[in-house]
């Protein structure tokens, strides 16, 4: 996928290869469906994939936002009042191949990106943003193959989440067009995303899309009642 550099980046699950090996991580640890030879296979593939990965903070640090984050606990409880069954059980810390940041898929839950998330604060934003697109999942039901519904979940995501503050933009940026850094960094991150998606064609029909839908999904601020730059 198209990645910015030193952004927080999701993707529709199409784009996730780690997913599949997300899936067999959650049935290792319930159980189900594995051989005993599956199971030691996994077992001796897992230390080997872990090695130097930062899996063990990556777990005290979503542990400690699931419990003080106010941002974390805010989407945790409005997406559990939609029905959604999120827990350490499906919010994963796993190493990331191919993407930054962390992901959401609909069946498999939400994950962490170990070996890139830095510190806590940072883990943070990805979690509340992959909340974010889990909220709209239930709230919206939305369909990541429409365009549309995908730029608007990616604007959703990260103005809610706090990865685009004025301060973290400017310095990263410097002090210039110091009114539009919050849209700017909403609108570059949403476009690269969307870009990524295998029903785009290019990074051109990105911005279209997310040109279409910004005024409708920017304005819309559910489930907070206003956002904090």
């Amino acid at each position: 996928m198209v990645q910015e550099q030193s952004a927080l980046q999701t993707s529709p699950p199409e784009k996730l290869s780690g997913f599949e090996w997300w899936r067999r991580s959650l049935l290792y640890r319930t159980g189900l469906g594995m051989s005993d030879n599956e199971k030691a296979q996994f077992e001796h593939d897992y230390r080997e994939k872990h090695m130097n990965t930062n899996c063990e903070l990556c777990d005290e640090n979503r542990d400690w936002m699931l419990r003080y984050s106010p941002s974390v606990r805010f989407m945790m409880d409005h997406v559990n009042k939609l029905g959604g069954n999120l827990s350490t059980q499906n919010i994963i810390c796993d190493k990331c191949d191919d993407l930054k940041g962390g992901g959401f898929h609909p069946k498999y839950g939400i994950l962490l990106c170990s070996n890139w998330i830095q510190d806590k604060w940072q883990l943070e934003d990805v979690l509340t943003h992959e909340l974010v697109h889990a909220y709209d999942h239930l709230k919206f039901k939305v369909d990541l193959t429409d365009l549309k519904h995908h730029a608007c979940t990616e604007i959703r995501a990260s103005m809610l989440s706090g990865e685009c503050r004025i301060m973290r933009e400017i310095q990263k940026t410097g002090l210039s067009n110091f009114g539009g850094k919050f849209q700017d960094c909403i609108k570059r991150r949403a476009v690269l995303s969307v870009a990524a998606n295998p029903n785009c064609k290019n990074q051109e029909t990105a911005q279209q899309v997310v040109d279409t839908v910004w005024k409708s999904c920017f304005n819309d601020t559910r489930p907070f009642e206003r956002v904090y730059r």
